[in-house]
């Protein structure tokens, strides 16, 4: 793994995020670190390990927001990657408004069908 880089992102509710990726069948795990070239390390409250071996992870910023993290200069060629990155991003935006559908309207009967 060469350099790790943090890309800012609008994710900000790390259970969702959690979720969201456990009902994508991801591989994930909730903290720990991930580390670059010459012994560069990044402390994640969430991290995913892909099929290949590398990982990503996402840290809080100190706006709440979450980040993304890992050796996106390497994994910004992947175009699977960067599928994978879109339906995390969709997902989570699906559930978190469904978790705010029901917090808005309790009593109503909310559905997902494919």
């Amino acid at each position: 793994m060469s350099h790790l880089s943090i890309l800012p992102t609008v994710l900000r509710d790390v259970d969702c995020l959690a979720a969201t990726l456990g009902a994508l069948d991801l591989a994930w795990r909730r903290g720990g670190t991930l580390s670059g070239f010459g012994g560069e390390q990044r402390e994640v409250v969430l991290q995913l390990e892909l099929r290949d071996g590398q990982c990503l992870g996402w840290t809080r910023q100190r706006d709440g927001s979450l980040a993304l993290v890992g050796d996106l200069q390497r994994l910004s060629r992947s175009a699977s990657l960067q599928r994978l990155l879109g339906r995390i991003t969709r997902a989570y935006a699906a559930r978190l408004a469904l978790q705010e559908a029901r917090q808005l309207l309790p009593t109503a009967s909310i559905e997902l069908r494919a």
